[in-house]
């Protein structure tokens, strides 16, 4: 099994369907753990609603193109329009970042996931969640690559969150 790691954003009813999402892969794959939620302002979005961003990690023997189409169809069951224009408000955005130490391209996925190293509220919550794990292509571990970050253009703060009955994101490094 491979382990593999989604971010995920919403800023729409974000609250929502961000536990619809977690209860979603948790009930679909094994070993799931989730990064702190945090909030953010949006990147390149004319839509001033800020999103909640995490990422989940977990293990799947999947294809890449099978878990590329598990996201797809869980973002249109939660109202995710196919015609939406690329920066306007979603309800759920759920993207592969990960599949093992897969690269390239892979079925029209392009991994490991740019968004990695050009944003914040992907980049934050996988160090925080997978320190020591290393990016596919430049061996970095996650920690080392947010410790050089530079995210001053790119504001996120973490927020209390509950899911399936206990806090899985305080605005402090403790949760329950």
């Amino acid at each position: 099994m491979a382990l593999v790691t989604v971010s995920i954003g919403s800023n729409i009813e974000r609250d929502h369907h961000v536990r619809v999402c977690l209860d979603a892969l948790a009930a679909s794959f094994e070993n799931l753990r989730v990064s702190r939620v945090f909030e953010s302002e949006p990147v390149g979005f004319e839509d001033g609603r800020n999103f909640y961003n995490l990422v989940a990690a977990f293990e799947s023997d999947a294809s890449v193109a099978e878990l590329q189409a598990w996201c797809k169809r869980l973002e249109f069951a939660n109202g995710r329009r196919e015609e939406s224009p690329k920066f306007s408000p979603r309800t759920l955005d759920v993207d592969l970042l990960t599949v093992g130490e897969l690269s390239g391209e892979h079925g029209g996925v392009s991994l490991p996931r740019g968004e990695i190293t050009h944003h914040a509220f992907v980049l934050q919550p996988l160090a925080e969640l997978l320190p020591e794990a290393r990016h596919p292509v430049s061996q970095e571990t996650y920690a080392s690559l947010w410790h050089r970050f530079d995210a001053d253009d790119q504001r996120l703060w973490p927020v209390s969150f509950i899911w399936a009955g206990r806090r899985i994101s305080t605005p402090d490094r403790a949760t329950d």
